[in-house]
């Protein structure tokens, strides 16, 4: 096997970097900056989570060392840059992007919380049998595809619970909570299977020089497949809560509306 880089090293990828300067330019374009401050630091913040995960000592460890450093780039791109995103972005950004029937009409599908979850779910799943995931590590176009799968539907993923616009709605808070109650049990599966394997699953990682001491192949598969099994179960919990937060507000100011009101989506009547 070929010594890879030091893992430390801060490598920056000029597809990512551009990429982060198209998104972050067409936000400011569109009008993004006019957001109240707390949603376009949510945006920034999830411009620096793709930053941090797909460049640097992060993602070094991931594509050459360490299978947990690979899981944790996963989550941060599943479980945190999609809501940041989402809570970032307000409703004038989004509606051009809609303007086309031709985006909307599939739009309406996708967003949809059983398709959504769908499609967010079994990407995650099956990319983590060791056939395909052993086919994305050593093929590094195939590596980009999955990371560009994983980002976009997690997106769709949590789009029921974080849409910018009332025109693709938010689910009702009480199914927002039992929708990422679900959610939470295919990714747990996942983990618990990895953690508790006895063998390596990856063989390129049980090739990959070792970045500590007493951290073997084995050791290290364990502490990725408990990131995904304990770690993201718990961000999904969190979610959970905030979401049980902002339905008990609403039940003490006795609104009995079972929709998200508008001033979720920051579009509040004038």
């Amino acid at each position: 096997m070929i010594v890879p880089p030091p893992w430390n090293r801060w490598d920056l990828h000029p597809s990512v970097v551009i990429g982060l300067v198209l998104l972050g330019g067409l936000y400011v374009f569109l009008g993004g900056l006019r957001a109240e401050r707390r949603r376009v630091t949510a945006f920034g913040a999830a411009l620096l989570v793709i930053f941090v995960a797909l460049n640097g000592p992060l993602h070094n460890l991931s594509d050459a060392y360490l299978f947990s450093a690979h899981m944790a780039q996963h989550l941060l791109l599943t479980l945190l840059f999609p809501p940041l995103l989402l809570y970032g972005t307000p409703a004038w950004v989004v509606r051009p992007l809609l303007a086309s029937r031709w985006v909307t009409a599939p739009a309406r599908i996708l967003t949809r919380p059983v398709i959504a979850a769908a499609t967010f779910t079994a990407p995650i799943v099956l990319w983590h049998v060791p056939l395909f995931y052993e086919a994305a590590l050593r093929n590094h176009t195939l590596h980009i595809l999955q990371h560009l799968v994983f980002l976009a539907t997690a997106v769709l993923m949590w789009w029921p619970i974080l849409s910018p616009v009332p025109e693709l709605p938010r689910i009702a808070y009480p199914c927002q909570m039992l929708y990422l109650f679900l959610l939470g049990l295919p990714m747990s599966i996942t983990g618990a299977l990895i953690t508790l394997s006895d063998a390596v699953l990856y063989p390129f990682y049980a090739e990959a020089p070792r970045v500590w001491k007493g951290v073997d192949a084995l050791s290290d598969q364990q502490i990725g497949g408990l990131l995904m099994w304990v770690v993201g179960g718990l961000a999904l919990w969190g979610a959970m809560t905030v979401v049980w937060f902002r339905w008990s507000v609403r039940e003490q100011r006795g609104d009995a509306e079972q929709a998200v009101p508008l001033d979720a989506y920051a579009v509040a009547p004038r």
